[in-house]
């Protein structure tokens, strides 16, 4: 259960960034699992439907994640089409695909240079 409520959170970052711009404007999303959303990943469709909102994301993935070789469910074909549907839209965003598979190894290394690209200045 406590899994589960976890995955739920991860999930919910760009989702809550998306309804309340006010309050989330940044999101980290490492080893995203948009493909275990109720109802499938609904924000390749949503993204370039809805007015742009003044966000950065910084998305990573591994390039062999879960179901990676797999046409349903596959996390990496999801992480792709999220970032497609942001760049599409002209969102401010970053993604990063990693050598492995899932784990938190690649995002954890990636921590430091993430936050700082997150937190940079609007100037210049």
């Amino acid at each position: 259960m406590g899994h589960l409520r976890w995955q739920q959170r991860r999930q919910l970052r760009l989702h809550r960034s998306m309804l309340r711009p006010d309050k989330f404007r940044r999101v980290t999303a490492f080893l995203s699992s948009f493909t275990q959303m109720p109802g499938g990943n609904p924000y390749p469709e949503l993204i370039p439907r809805v007015p742009r909102k003044p966000l950065r994301v910084f998305l990573q993935a591994g390039h062999r994640d879960l179901r990676w070789n797999e046409p349903e469910g596959n996390w990496l074909a999801n992480n792709l089409r999220v970032a497609a549907a942001l760049a599409e839209a002209g969102y401010d965003f970053r993604l990063v695909l990693g050598d492995g598979g899932h784990s938190p190894n690649h995002g954890g290394v990636l921590l430091p240079d993430a936050l700082r690209w997150l937190w940079r200045s609007d100037e210049g």
